[in-house]
């Protein structure tokens, strides 16, 4: 039985893990479905103040109050700012880090920071500034798939709980720079690339093979990878794969760009 911590992306909340949660406790494993501060049904708890520590201290507080050990957490998109930085200061006690289609902040990184696109980036603080007070970035329309990433392959109805149950986001949780200790650098991490929204193992591969000291670490053994067939909302458009994903990714399962470890089968989906 593994422990898994699931940290929600940007404009959603803990409800989106519905379908992968029920799936892991139908396979004996537990889920714990993290609402950020400000997020999901939490968003009346928005204010200036909530920032990217906010978010970092209600994953901590799980940990600490679940008296979680031995565990798998997973951040989605933005969810991987305030997972890293939990696991940085509880590392002891993570198995695994999961980046399901996410990028690789470092110390100091903001998440508007580490956004490929400067113009997406002025755009959403543009967002904030007129339509959120300043301090709350109001959900984007879905049709904006620069801004939501891609929602290829959802369903009907998946996109209409999407559309329906879409928060603001506290705009402090994207400004405010990420603090490592190194700590999280030494628990053992899987990245999961919706092949749909862009990334991909052979995108990693030839960033690995291009020498660029930055991409160094992915190379590391205890480094593995998956590829699934899918938009940026794998939980709703996939949940069957994604389960099945995530409890290989906790058994230490996936591609090895580095050289083999002890568990022999590396593959993707």
């Amino acid at each position: 039985m593994t422990a898994f911590v699931l940290v929600s992306g940007g404009y959603t909340g803990g409800w989106i893990w519905r379908d992968v949660a029920a799936r892991l406790h139908e396979r004996g494993h537990q889920a714990h479905p993290v609402t950020l501060t400000g997020m999901g049904d939490r968003r009346h708890l928005a204010g200036p103040g909530t920032d990217l520590e906010t978010h970092i201290e209600d994953v901590v507080q799980l940990l600490d109050h679940e008296e979680l050990r031995d565990t798998v957490v997973v951040g989605h998109c933005y969810g991987l700012h305030p997972a890293l930085g939990a696991v940085d200061r509880r590392a002891d006690r993570i198995r695994r880090l999961v980046y399901l289609d996410a990028g690789m902040p470092g110390d100091g990184d903001a998440a508007v920071d580490v956004m490929p696109d400067p113009a997406v980036r002025e755009r959403l603080l543009r967002r904030a500034e007129d339509r959120g007070n300043g301090y709350v970035l109001p959900p984007p329309p879905l049709e904006d798939e620069q801004l939501w990433g891609s929602l290829a392959l959802l369903p009907d109805a998946a996109r209409r709980r999407l559309e329906k149950l879409a928060a603001p986001q506290p705009l402090g949780v994207l400004t405010q720079p990420l603090h490592l200790t190194g700590k999280a650098a030494q628990v053992p991490a899987t990245g999961i690339f919706c092949t749909a929204n862009g990334a991909s193992i052979a995108v990693v591969e030839s960033l690995v093979a291009s020498g660029d000291p930055r991409f160094r670490a992915l190379a590391d053994p205890r480094v593995g990878f998956f590829d699934l067939d899918t938009g940026h909302y794998p939980m709703l458009s996939h949940p069957d794969e994604l389960t099945d994903l995530l409890i290989r990714a906790a058994a230490g399962e996936g591609r090895r760009l580095g050289g083999p470890v002890g568990h022999p089968r590396p593959s993707t989906a």
